[in-house]
């Protein structure tokens, strides 16, 4: 009979312990963030909105509203300048244009300081300024986007767009997480938040619709784990269930499976010419993935293969180079070697959810505001706070 009583009350005990050390894992959390944030939101306080509608390229097939980048490794032919543009994969060609990616991500990172900040204070002004941004590009007919990216990371003589393209688009996850975070406010009206859902239920309709978004979902690589983390964070912000379950399903059954090798790491990233580099950006999105998706029911961090690969294994395979890079044993990226790593949302969202504070420390300890538009880029969660549960 006292056995019977011991089990349950020691089991209270361990929810009461690990509770209690999650609440202070997010107070440090929140106490490492808050300077950065509060700096950015007052800068973010004094910016005016910036479309895409601002800049345009004569290479582009679109119109005004289409959004268009070009492909990153595609350069002029040396034999030919006027001929179809030749890959040099891993180098980036400083030439293409770029204008309207650095459009989204300079929307992104205000609306993740300006959402982040009204979490922290409660302050209606920043939801204010928010609220400029987010009708600029979502609503007002004169600047605001198409919903799809049919234009993206085109290549001159070879394609008006591609489906690696919608990668670019994993920019506006801050935007709904932000949006997320502010929608209770009275500053937000109704219909500026139903307009920016209604904006993101056509933008899901596209990219899981068109050969393209089809294109990417099917990609081995880092680039179908962020196929369903944009799906994923969407589909959360406009309550489509459907979506929720298949992103669900296809983290267990292909993107863990498939490209998690048994030691945790990812063969087919390390592959490429900047294996550090893409090896941290798809555990990022994986991780996302995990914290955007996971419920009591349904907890993808606890998920495991059948033979034992789950995303707790990927981040104790990557967190030793990333608390010291010069361990890494692998051959070093082409490019932006030296710029890696930052403040990667692996480590803080893997911290919080195995209450590890090794992983927080690593963090805690990483570059929180980096200058470099490479990392910038290629570090879609920026404001963590505004993905905390």
């Amino acid at each position: 009979m006292r056995t019977k009583l011991i089990y349950p009350l020691l089991f209270a005990v361990l929810l009461i312990a690990n509770a209690a050390h999650s609440q202070q894992i997010k107070k440090e959390i929140t106490a490492t963030l808050r300077p950065y944030v509060l700096t950015e939101a007052a800068l973010a306080m004094t910016e005016k909105p910036i479309t895409i509608t601002t800049e345009s390229c004569s290479r582009s097939a679109g119109g005004k509203h289409d959004f268009y980048s070009e492909g990153d490794y595609w350069w002029p032919n040396p034999k030919s300048p006027d001929s179809p543009y030749v890959q040099r994969d891993g180098l980036t060609n400083p030439q293409n244009f770029v204008a309207h990616r650095l459009a989204m991500i300079r929307f992104s990172r205000l609306m993740g300081a300006l959402a982040s900040a009204y979490k922290l204070t409660g302050d209606n002004k920043y939801v204010k300024q928010a609220s400029k941004h987010l009708n600029a590009w979502f609503i007002n007919p004169e600047t605001m986007m198409n919903p799809n990216l049919l234009y993206s990371q085109a290549i001159k003589g070879v394609a008006t767009g591609r489906g690696i393209g919608v990668i670019d688009a994993i920019q506006l996850m801050e935007v709904v997480k932000g949006t997320e975070a502010m929608q209770t406010s009275s500053a937000l009206s109704k219909q500026t938040l139903e307009g920016v859902k209604a904006w993101f239920s056509k933008y899901l309709t596209w990219v899981t619709t068109h050969k393209y978004g089809v294109d990417e979902m099917n990609a081995k690589n880092n680039h179908g784990t962020c196929w369903t983390m944009q799906v994923a964070c969407f589909a959360k912000f406009t309550n489509n269930a459907e979506l929720l379950s298949f992103c669900r399903n296809r983290y267990k059954t292909v993107l863990l499976p498939e490209q998690m090798a048994a030691d945790g790491s990812f063969p087919l990233e390390l592959k490429r010419t900047k294996p550090y580099g893409y090896s941290i950006f798809d555990l990022d999105a994986m991780c996302t993935i995990c914290q955007l998706l996971s419920t009591a029911t349904d907890n993808l961090w606890k998920f495991e293969t059948p033979d034992g690969r789950s995303i707790n294994k990927g981040i104790a395979f990557l967190y030793p180079y990333l608390k010291d890079k010069n361990a890494w044993p692998y051959p070093h990226d082409v490019m932006y070697w030296d710029e890696w790593p930052a403040a990667q949302p692996s480590l803080v969202f893997g911290a919080l959810e195995a209450n590890n504070t090794d992983w927080l420390k690593a963090w805690v300890a990483l570059n929180h505001a980096p200058t470099n538009a490479e990392i910038i880029r290629n570090l879609p969660v920026r404001h963590p706070l505004i993905w905390l549960n």
